[in-house]
């Protein structure tokens, strides 16, 4: 230990905690201005050191990291240290390159913005940054606290001041909050997403007084708890009001020769916009700038790298090269190196204020500013399954260390499976869930799920911590994802999201017109809202709002190619007819494949209640609304005595897996094997460990049956199976070689159905007739998706994003060094990996060559499908622990090893790829929080094939979370739908639309199986026509957004029962604040349409001095009630013929209007029991 001699420490306060393992009860710190160094910190001990020192001491302590990665790591292993009673914050990166043309992404400005109105106000804890963070300048220290704003309930605050300077903060006022800087207004009511807040926050005023403040949902819109003050931060660290932008514009003048104007900078800036990597030029909007030293508060001890000074140097002088590069832009001139960053001179003087202590893993000569601490690197002891007692070597360590050990595992499978090898060797074992846990305990041996990276021996305080990477070499990680909530599917398929003017729609009456937009008229004296569409010869056709259920998105061509209708002909009537007579055919076949299936009884599936509830709590997630309502489609179909054959649709990463994991449950539990079929060997190593991670607790047998596995431990597997030990298996298509060797299969599980080719299909039905068959898939192939909507096969979509995972962006160019190497880089400086598709083994490695050259400083490594198994299983495990950062494949990575820290890809000639596979790719990034990148490189537009074009522009275009399902209808129109059972059907598709087709289709499956003739020339939703001639509109100042507003219609006239409209108004509400007269009245006409569709009515209306019902053909009138009705009360009502009833009374007042249509239809139906 070392001597404290000298003025230069001073005895630390201290808080009272458990015995120290590596820092002394009484820390002695040096006094500003002096270093002391602390050597022989080794793997997870540099880490256990800050969060004792924090622990210890009442000050703030700054830990320096020496990149973005390490301080990654760093965050997590002093978290699990420090427990939940010490505040850690992480000063994150920038994530960009230096003079970037693109900003941070919101959610990092956020979180730093958060550290900086933190920090001069921390009494104790520890701050995490990168060493050359320090060299960024950020706005002067006062900024963030002027800046901000602290809202109470009851306070006064004028609204449009407030409003105005939000936007000069730099808020985003758009019609829907859901990042961080954006705020909304709707009514009384602001929505705004804080900087620095997890949640976003509903301000609910009255007049300008605030009556309530709550928390509430992106996803939903909807308020959760209500709580007393927040406080609202700048948006940005650059300031846009008024002030600033003038100071920028003299600035910028006075720094830059030339023309300003011409400057998209300037020119920007200038108009208030927040031009793409302003951060880059923030000393021009201040008078003086800060660094992160400022902001620091005096008392702060500032731990760091020994090599910190080379490190400060070497991102200089990077700056400096890429000063040269970017400074050639004449429409972007940039400020200088020295006025950007600070200078490794300047970091070094302004850290010489505070207590430093620089830290290193080598050994230090011992002198009095010197502490080696008394640590060893853990000696090797690896499992080895090869070896008689895979644990041998372990074992001899454990007999020989003379103290306590926690054992560090990612997962709690392999917890699990370390834990049952090391429980039958008479050894004092326990599970420990936190690092207190361990430190209470008095068991020798602990086993815990912890972040711990490498481990490292402590012999003087008699603990050893070993990290599953030094037991089983290797980690696959298992990422915990916070899930939230879902938004609406808005039933995908008919959806009306995605329409802007000019989008082709289907009107089922009238035929395919273009969408121009809403448009208010006055009908008869009423102001009403309409879609206008414009068909052929520029005719016209306005559509009430309440009768959006007649209108769907129009897909079969390409928008530019659909086939307009002319009004008054007989032009959509025929094709209309020409595709029914078709439809017939196919759903009459359709029908014939379903009966056979159905014919055959399944296996009607039973398990524990109690124990499937205890196994779903092993979830760590909560369940979004989708990922809940489709186990419960699955759990339903197995526990029905049909054989379940339903496809599973989800974008890449949204859960399916958790889907396919209960299903499993399910089956086991219900006494039948289960076998689960993946494209890929590496998919099936994944998958093993997953699955076995989740049945850690349970008596369930799982293996993998791959190409890894030798031929003895096959043979084992496949008895196994035979004899029914095997529970669950999950291999390639190996698997289908051993189709007759299962004791009891029943349930099969397709990963990545898109891979497989129709034989394998087959092959897998013919494991047996009676067995369930659950597919999951990203992108549905046009072939699945169609017999899936045409009734075959069920579907469940899983539409939601888990939490804080941002959409990929997405760049098509040629090919261009400069780009390529600034996206390789990019990601390289913070941290992160990038996949490199080249789908060609032949030229392979002269891509590799010309990669090396451009980007120095990657590490390269080649993985293809014809290597050697094993190796390439290495080179996936190798860049799956970061030991290279550029993967130059092929697509073998399509249905890969989930990578969470490769965060860009570049696809080469993206245009030989087919939409599905593009799709597939790009989900391989974008796993994380941090913001993701694909680059498609392509060849010029004029020599690529007009599919090639609209694939890429299908992809470019849908960059948004949850949009395989939506690019596989793109996939329709791009290849026709495919061959539905063997029959061709794309001419009838590109004619009448897909939603139009595949209704059609559905309507006449429907009624051939109920044993009627489909009658398809009857209009498809013989909707109500209601006219109470009173104004029924979302008003334009209620929901402003012209786009929510058609979503909002399409919502209320799509709902079924009351319960929903009932739930929908709560929503309004509480969104946009009271409804007013107009939307009032449209949510109460929605109600009695769903009455009169109920009853079987045609038409209803009603005015000031009566009105009058028409009766369908088929209407569920009490034949009993209506006719009490006109005798009893005979002076009001009267029948004309025998469809129509006659109203006479005085119906002036709106509610007397309201009030009477709906008791009449309460009067008239049918109640329940009764017939007509």
């Amino acid at each position: 230990m070392c001597n404290n001699r000298g003025p230069i420490f001073a005895l630390i306060p201290i808080a009272t905690v458990n015995a120290p393992f590596l820092i002394p009860a009484s820390p002695s710190l040096p006094v500003p201005g002096h270093k002391a160094a602390w050597g022989r910190l080794i793997g997870a001990s540099l880490s256990l050191a800050a969060a004792e020192l924090a622990l210890r001491i009442d000050r703030p302590i700054l830990v320096l990291a020496e990149d973005p990665r390490h301080a990654d790591q760093l965050e997590t292993e002093i978290r699990f240290f420090a427990g939940d009673g010490l505040p850690v914050e992480h000063f994150v990166e920038w994530e960009t390159l230096p003079w970037d043309s693109f900003s941070p992404h919101q959610d990092i400005i956020s979180q730093r913005l958060r550290v900086l109105a933190r920090l001069p106000e921390m009494r104790r804890g520890i701050v995490i940054a990168a060493a050359t963070v320090l060299q960024q300048r950020l706005p002067p220290v006062d900024y963030v606290a002027s800046r901000s704003l602290s809202l109470r309930r009851g306070q006064a605050l004028p609204r449009e001041p407030f409003t105005d300077s939000l936007v000069a903060s730099g808020y985003l006022r758009v019609p829907q909050v859901s990042e961080h800087g954006e705020f909304a207004v709707r009514g009384s009511l602001i929505d705004i997403f804080p900087m620095g807040a997890d949640t976003p926050v509903r301000i609910d005023f009255f007049d300008d007084d605030i009556e309530s403040l709550r928390y509430f949902f992106t996803d939903t819109q909807l308020s959760g708890e209500r709580l007393d003050a927040i406080d609202i931060l700048p948006a940005r660290e650059v300031p846009l009001d008024a002030d600033a932008i003038r100071l920028f514009r003299d600035r910028y003048r006075e720094r830059f020769e030339g023309q300003p104007a011409r400057s998209r900078v300037y020119r920007e800036v200038s108009d208030g916009i927040a031009h793409g990597g302003i951060e880059y030029y923030l000393p021009l909007f201040f008078d003086g700038t800060a660094s992160l030293s400022d902001f620091l508060p005096g008392n702060c001890v500032v731990l760091g790298p020994a090599g910190i000074e080379s490190l400060l140097q070497q991102f200089w002088v990077e700056a400096q090269e890429r000063y040269e590069l970017c400074s050639l832009d004449r429409e972007r001139p940039i400020l200088s190196l020295e006025e950007t960053f600070i200078s490794p001179e300047s970091v070094a003087a302004s850290l010489a204020a505070f207590p430093a202590i620089q830290y290193t893993a080598q050994s230090l000569p011992e002198n009095a500013q010197t502490l080696n601490f008394d640590t060893r690197l853990p000696p090797a002891m690896k499992i080895e399954a090869r070896y008689e007692d895979a644990a041998a070597s372990l074992m001899q360590f454990l007999e020989s260390f003379d103290g306590r050990v926690l054992f560090s595992t990612d997962s709690p499978g392999r917890r699990e499976q370390l834990f049952d090898m090391l429980s039958g060797r008479s050894l004092d074992l326990a599970r420990i869930d936190t690092w207190q846990d361990f430190t209470d305990h008095t068991h020798r041996i602990g086993v815990a799920v912890a972040p711990i990276d490498y481990g490292v021996l402590l012999p003087g305080a008699g603990v050893a911590l070993i990290s599953e990477q030094q037991l089983f070499g290797e980690r696959t990680k298992a990422r915990k994802r916070r899930r939230r909530s879902e938004r609406d599917p808005e039933t995908i398929i008919r959806q009306l999201n995605d329409l802007e003017p000019g989008s082709p729609v289907v009107h089922e009456e009238y035929g395919v017109g273009r969408y121009l937009g809403l448009t208010t008229l006055d009908a008869g004296g009423i102001r009403a809202e309409f879609l206008h569409l414009e068909y052929a010869d520029g005719d016209k056709l306005y559509v009430p709002v309440h009768a959006l259920d007649l209108i769907s998105r129009y897909t079969g061509a390409s928008a530019d190619h659909a086939p307009l209708h002319r009004l008054g002909s007989d032009q959509w009537s025929k094709a209309k007819r020409r595709a029914i007579q078709k439809i017939r055919d196919v759903a009459a076949e359709l029908l014939d494949v379903y009966a056979r299936r159905a014919a055959r009884p399944g296996h009607r599936f039973h398990w524990p209640e109690t124990d499937y509830r205890s196994f779903e709590s092993g979830f760590p997630f909560e369940l979004t609304d989708d990922q809940a309502a489709t186990i419960g489609d699955v759990l339903e179909d197995l526990a029905s005595d049909q054989p379940m054959d339903r496809v599973v649709c989800g974008d890449v990463g949204f859960g399916k897996t958790e889907v396919a994991l209960r299903a499993t449950f399910a089956a086991v539990h219900g006494g039948k094997q289960v076998a689960v079929l993946v494209p890929t060997t590496l998919l099936a190593q994944q998958h093993g460990q997953n699955f076995r991670d989740r049945f850690a607790d349970w008596p369930v047998r799982v293996e993998v049956l791959s190409r890894f596995q030798s031929a003895k431990e096959v043979k084992g597997i496949v008895a196994g199976l035979r004899s029914g030990a095997v529970d669950v298996v999950i291999g390639t298509h190996k698997l289908l070689q051993h189709t007759k060797d299962f004791h009891d299969v029943g349930l099969v599980i397709i990963d990545e159905e898109h891979r497989f080719g129709v034989r394998h299909k087959e092959a897998i039905k013919a494991l047996r007739s009676e067995i369930d068959i659950l597919t999951l898939t990203a992108t549905p192939i046009p072939r699945t998706l169609n017999m899936a909507l045409g009734g075959l096969r069920e579907m469940s979509l899983i539409t939601t994003p888990p939490a804080e995972r941002l959409a990929v962006k997405t760049f098509v160019s040629e090919w261009n060094d400069v780009v390529i190497r600034e996206a390789c880089l990019r990601e390289i400086k913070r941290g992160g990996q990038v996949y490199f598709i080249h789908n060609r083994v032949e030229d392979i490695g002269r891509i590799e060559q010309q990669l090396e050259k451009l980007v120095p400083e990657a590490s390269i490594r080649i993985g293809h499908g014809q290597m050697p198994e094993r190796e390439l299983e290495q080179v996936m495990l190798d860049f799956y622990h970061r030991r290279f950062n550029v993967l130059l494949c092929t697509t073998i990575v399509e249905s890969g090893i989930d990578v969470p820290t490769a965060n860009t890809i570049i696809i080469n000639r993206a245009d030989r790829f087919g939409l599905a596979q593009l799709h597939q790719l790009r989900g391989r990034v974008g796993r994380s929080h941090h913001r993701a990148y694909a680059y498609l490189v392509a060849p010029p537009k004029a020599v690529m094939t007009a599919d090639a074009v609209k694939r890429l522009e299908a992809i470019d275009s849908l960059e948004d979370l949850g949009s395989g399902f939506t690019l596989a209808t793109h996939d329709l129109e791009i290849r026709g739908a495919g061959e539905l059972l063997g029959d061709t059907q794309s001419g009838q598709i590109q004619e009448i639309g897909f939603s139009l087709y595949t209704e059609l289709l559905g309507r006449a499956v429907q009624s051939l199986r109920a044993g009627d003739e489909p009658d398809l020339e009857a209009p498809l939703h013989a909707g109500v026509e209601i006219n109470l001639h009173v104004p029924a509109l979302l008003p334009e100042d209620y929901v402003p957004d012209v786009h929510l507003r058609l979503i909002l219609y399409k919502r209320i006239s799509a709902a079924q029962t009351s319960e929903e409209l009932r739930e929908l108004q709560v929503e309004l509400i509480d969104r946009f604040g009271l409804l007013p007269d107009g939307a009032r009245n449209l949510m109460r006409i929605a109600g009695i349409k769903k009455l009169a569709t109920r009853a079987g009515i045609e038409k209803i209306d009603a005015a000031a001095s009566g009105g009058y019902l028409v009766f369908g053909q088929e209407s569920r009138i009490d034949p009993v009630a209506l006719i009490q009705l006109v005798q009893n009360d005979s002076h009001r009502y009267r029948l004309q013929g025998s469809h129509r009833l006659q109203i006479k009374d005085d119906l002036g007042e709106l509610e007397k209007r309201f009030v009477t249509i709906e008791n009449l239809l309460a009067r008239l139906m049918v109640k329940e029991g009764n017939d007509a």
